[in-house]
């Protein structure tokens, strides 16, 4: 394969890379707004002490407070696992595309015939 295709290769790669990371930043972001609506659930539940709901299915049905606090801690909990493991990938495709864009702009270094 000519030292070209080398590189094109090597720059296809890097925006497929580049697509992989903004779908990880993508869900990462959604599942910290998730995180940010059990957190406010959570406290707006421990300020009542009326009888609480929750929706299921469409329909509003009356819970008990001390199950609905231990499912949104367990909610939380599950999204903090989420976003670690999406953090990792994150940084490892990050790390990866450096890789790729230094050996991009060392092969063009090395042949400035083959940036035309």
């Amino acid at each position: 394969m000519s030292e070209k295709r080398e590189i094109e290769k090597i720059i296809e790669d890097l925006q497929v890379l580049e697509q992989q990371l903004q779908a990880v930043l993508i869900e990462k972001q959604t599942l910290q707004a998730e995180s940010n609506e059990v957190e406010n659930a959570s406290l707006e539940l421990a300020k009542t002490s009326d009888e609480v709901y929750k929706i299921l299915g469409g329909i509003m049905i009356r819970a008990n407070k001390d199950v609905l606090m231990k499912e949104l801690e367990e909610k939380k909990k599950l999204i903090i696992i989420k976003v670690s493991a999406l953090e990792k990938q994150e940084e490892s495709i990050a790390k990866r595309s450096d890789e790729m864009r230094s050996e991009i702009q060392k092969s063009l270094s090395a042949n400035p015939g083959n940036s035309k």
